[in-house]
């Protein structure tokens, strides 16, 4: 049992990981549906009954409940890899990555997931926390809205129907990803 265990904890390796996603993959496409966690938003609402208001969330959402289903696994699955599978709370990072973000004025990177002094509702109070989580929160949104999709929908069920529109979403999205890590994000964190 212990052995199970530790295979589970650690990382998967590529040959594992890549068959299984796309064995997820295929039975979707099978059965005729596609993947995105930014729809369960869009089925959460109508839920509540915004179609009533906007003609984006008339629609039968009981067809997308398996997503919401497995929006939830994935919650339930993110607490039990962290609660019971994590060996430590300690994030690997490089000592070149964590000099190079102590010169960006974050403290002790590395000893948690995400800098409490970025992610934090302390720091929310700041213009930095403030641009950095609500700026940057809206902005995740509307791109996810008008790329008609997050990046797990496009990169992951786009590609594989093959959708041109899809392929240009995720080449956006990494020269997006390239362009604020360089070029904004140290600007922000200096600021």
């Amino acid at each position: 049992m212990r052995e199970i265990l530790d295979f589970i904890s650690q990382p998967w390796p590529w040959y594992v990981a890549g068959p299984l996603i796309a064995l997820v993959m295929f039975s979707l496409l099978l059965f005729g549906n596609n993947f995105g966690i930014s729809t369960n938003l869009r089925t959460m609402c109508t839920i509540l009954g915004a179609g009533k208001h906007c003609e984006l969330f008339d629609f039968n959402w009981r067809n997308q409940i398996w997503n919401l289903v497995f929006a939830a696994g994935l919650v339930i699955g993110g607490f039990i890899a962290h609660y019971f599978l994590t060996p430590s709370a300690e994030v690997n990072i490089s000592q070149e990555t964590i000099t190079e973000l102590q010169q960006y004025g974050i403290e002790d990177p590395g000893s948690s997931l995400v800098p409490q002094s970025l992610f934090s509702w302390e720091s929310l109070a700041t213009v930095r926390g403030f641009v950095m989580l609500v700026v940057g929160g809206f902005l995740i949104g509307f791109g996810t809205r008008y790329a008609g999709g997050c990046t797990s929908g496009h990169a992951i069920s786009g590609l594989s129907n093959l959708q041109l529109p899809s392929l240009i979403a995720v080449v956006g999205f990494f020269i997006g990803g390239l362009f604020v890590t360089y070029l904004i994000l140290p600007f922000l964190l200096t600021f």
